[in-house]
């Protein structure tokens, strides 16, 4: 796994860190107790208010839990680089806090961040060698946002090559410049993509929280097979500018954590409106952990995607006892199905094709990027296909190629199709029907093996409509199968973010299936 300047200070702090390093991933499981394993923003800020502890001394038990885990022990390979000015980061947020200046729940925080959002002194590569030299002259406007709120950046994370769009038979979790990504729960299974490296490692305690980023489905997924909460929120919302781009109409970065309360903090940080990106201009800003209260669930009216599971029996079992949960909690839960289903499908990938080609070309030459055309990425992958190419090709590159401007009669028909299914004739009126405050399903079938031959292997997903329509979705833990954790995932309405965290943290707290993982080499090893 490719580093820029590790920042480890020393390798194994025994009182801080399980120490694995002889290679053997079946024992990785059984490393000594992590000091901050499961640590929540507020139970760090607690120990940093009654100062028994430090941002330094948090951040320095963090690298040395990467150089222990993701290096050694079980190797996820999550973290792709490292920020070298970590450490002294964290001594700054120490300093002000010892002043009297803490920034809020923050402040002093360790972060890990997809590698596809611009942070100096970082590269920014989306896990292309073609971009492994490629280091932003600014930070990302939600990167600035971060800092502001006194977070401290630790590092980046692998991903899926491209945010998994340059082939139709990519394998999540791999990159050229990262390697394989590997799920912490069962290490030959997939971590799901694209926000890969965020959910292996904000699940195995590498960082306190992260950031990742979807166009349709990759902070849900990997939250889900990771046993997280993930939250994608409303498109326009969180800024996308100085993150490389797929989709203007889809993109959206979002929280990755190990509860609704730390997802909920993360995006009262980086939610805002920036001059840079239109999409923002009318954000609807509210305080989102002002929404972490008991009892949101009575009363409240949900409405059951049923057409969204069938696809896995153990699956469909955790989603019955999640609508129990549900019901005990006071919900009023009634079957409901969204019209058209999956119609949109054959426009919104006409819509992607269109905008990846028009959007990429645009931050190439915006953030000096070494490569500055989709057309010349196409070229290097051929020039240097033994490294870039080795398991899959780049069709989606050369189909995004071909498209034309986004003025094309084709593309803009292909966009107004899209939304009006998933968005107008979908989630909304699906919501509008039922008078539901929000709808739920499975988010994702169990992790699948890793499979560099044929590829992923999925099987179902209940979050595409939201993806499509540009509406929030949240991801929480419903159980595990076989040692797998599964996920249910809450949909709502543009702008409805803190109505599903308020909705998600009551059905989160009558259940507490969040469980740390174990590490397992395969499945049939227990």
């Amino acid at each position: 796994m490719s580093r820029r300047a590790p920042l480890v200070l020393s390798l194994c702090f025994l009182p801080l860190t399980g120490c694995n390093t002889d290679g053997d991933s079946a024992s990785a499981g059984r490393t000594a107790p992590f000091a901050f394993e499961e640590a929540t923003v507020d139970d760090l800020q607690a120990r940093m208010r009654a100062g028994t502890l430090d941002s330094a001394t948090l951040t320095r038990a963090y690298l040395d839990r990467i150089a222990a885990l993701d290096d050694a022990g079980p190797t996820l390979g999550a973290v792709i680089e490292l920020n070298p000015d970590a450490l002294r980061d964290a001594e700054a947020r120490d300093t002000e806090r010892k002043a009297g200046k803490a920034r809020g729940p923050l402040h002093g925080i360790p972060i890990l961040l997809k590698d596809n959002i611009d942070a100096t002194p970082m590269v920014n590569s989306a896990g292309s060698l073609a971009l492994a030299e490629h280091r932003p002259k600014q930070d990302a406007f939600l990167v600035a946002r971060l800092r502001a709120a006194g977070a401290v950046i630790l590092g980046k994370t692998n991903l899926s090559e491209w945010a998994n769009f340059r082939s139709t038979r990519s394998t999540s979790g791999w990159s050229a410049r990262g390697g394989q990504t590997k799920n912490p729960y069962v290490l030959d299974r997939s971590p799901c993509g694209s926000s890969s490296g965020s959910g292996s490692a904000i699940a195995a305690n590498l960082a306190t929280v992260g950031i990742g980023t979807e166009t349709d489905g990759s902070i849900l997924c990997p939250s889900a097979v990771n046993g997280l909460v993930g939250l994608k929120p409303t498109v326009g919302l969180v800024s996308r500018s100085g993150i490389i781009p797929i989709s203007a109409t889809q993109d959206t970065a979002g929280p990755m954590a190990r509860s609704v309360a730390d997802a909920a903090k993360l995006l009262d940080a980086i939610a805002g409106a920036d001059p840079a990106d239109a999409a923002t201009a009318n954000a609807r800003v509210t305080r989102y952990a002002a929404a972490l209260k008991p009892g949101a669930l009575k009363g409240a009216r949900i409405g059951v995607l049923r057409d969204s599971a069938g696809y896995q029996p153990g699956v469909d079992a955790a989603f019955e006892r999640a609508l129990r949960a549900l019901r005990d909690a006071g919900a009023d839960v009634q079957d409901a199905s969204i019209a058209n289903a999956g119609a949109w499908s054959d426009a919104e990938f006409e819509v992607l094709l269109h905008e990846f080609k028009d959007g990429l070309n645009r931050y190439l030459v915006d953030s000096g990027a070494p490569v500055i055309s989709l057309s010349a990425l196409i070229e290097y992958n051929q020039i240097h296909s033994g490294q870039e190419m080795p398991w899959f090709a780049q069709e989606l590159f050369v189909m995004a190629q071909e498209k034309g401007p986004l003025t094309d009669k084709a593309y803009l028909a292909a966009r107004a199709k899209a939304r009006r299914l998933a968005a107008t004739e979908g989630i909304e009126a699906t919501l509008a029907a039922g008078e539901f405050d929000a709808l739920v399903a499975p988010t994702t079938s169990p992790a699948w093996p890793i499979d560099p031959i044929n590829g992923d292997h999925f099987t179902g997903a209940g979050y595409g409509v939201a993806a499509v329509a540009g509406t929030p979705s949240l991801t929480v833990p419903m159980g595990d199968v076989e040692g797998l954790p599964v996920g249910i995932v809450f949909l709502g309405g543009a702008w409805s973010e803190a109505r599903l965290i308020a909705l998600a943290y009551d059905y989160e707290r009558t259940t507490r299936h969040r469980k740390p993982p174990t590490f397992r080499a395969t499945l049939s090893s227990k």
